[in-house]
């Protein structure tokens, strides 16, 4: 059995609660599909977490972004919560961050954080037969949209997100993530409720703005767009 987060983003609180969740699965292997960094203000904490699970990080566009200290080319919001990670962020952190990889590939499974055209920065809304056709592999693991969603698509092969951690957009305020059978290959999508209140204290207290937080409370992106996706199918 082993266990598949994403987008973390800096929110320790929902972390905790995820792993202690964890802990009554026979868990071998915790696998983040990226995006450790960004949003909320616990990266640190977050990472030293990750560190004594010996979890396997690919990167992700966040990632990214903090270790080329580079902006994201299309959020304010996003650049305001990574400037203050930049500053915060401690050296051996870093250096664990940066020995992210880029996708994982094993038996017919296949992990990135966006898609298969674009590993770190591809958002896959719509899942389309015609996109996986050529591809490999039978199961295909991704995070990125933040949205919770299996998708069983033509000649068995299934398209799994296992939602945010950190900043679930499908309008359900639950950290998402699931477990992955390699026996059975069985998908089990897990929503913990945690504690919102402390990542909102800590954000006031550092001077963020409520619309930083708030969303939170609601599952949805920073200005309160709820995501889906959508399935469509050859025939």
């Amino acid at each position: 059995m082993i266990a598949i987060i994403s987008d973390i983003h800096g929110n320790f609180p929902a972390l905790e609660s995820v792993l202690k969740d964890m802990e009554q699965y026979h868990v071998e292997q915790i696998i983040s599909l990226g995006d450790i960094a960004g949003y909320y203000p616990f990266i640190n904490e977050v990472i030293c977490k990750l560190k004594t699970k010996n979890v396997i990080n690919i990167i992700g566009n966040h990632d990214r972004y903090m270790l080329d200290k580079i902006e994201c080319p299309r959020s304010y919001s996003a650049n305001v919560c990574l400037n203050y990670q930049k500053k915060v962020i401690t050296k051996e952190n870093f250096k664990w961050l940066k020995n992210s990889i880029s996708k994982i590939d094993f038996d017919n499974v296949s992990m990135v954080h966006g898609g298969w055209i674009n590993n770190e920065d591809e958002y896959i809304f719509k899942v389309k037969d015609s996109y996986f056709e050529g591809i490999n592999y039978k199961y295909f693991f991704c995070g990125h949209t933040h949205v919770q969603k299996k998708v069983t698509m033509k000649n068995q092969k299934f398209f799994i997100n296992p939602g945010s951690v950190g900043q679930p957009r499908d309008g359900d305020c639950k950290a998402a993530y699931c477990l992955f059978d390699l026996i059975k290959k069985e998908v089990i999508f897990k929503r913990i409720s945690y504690n919102i209140d402390i990542i909102a204290s800590k954000m006031r207290e550092l001077g963020f703005e409520k619309k930083f937080y708030e969303n939170l409370y609601k599952g949805t992106r920073i200005g309160g767009k709820k995501d889906m996706i959508s399935y469509e199918r050859l025939t």
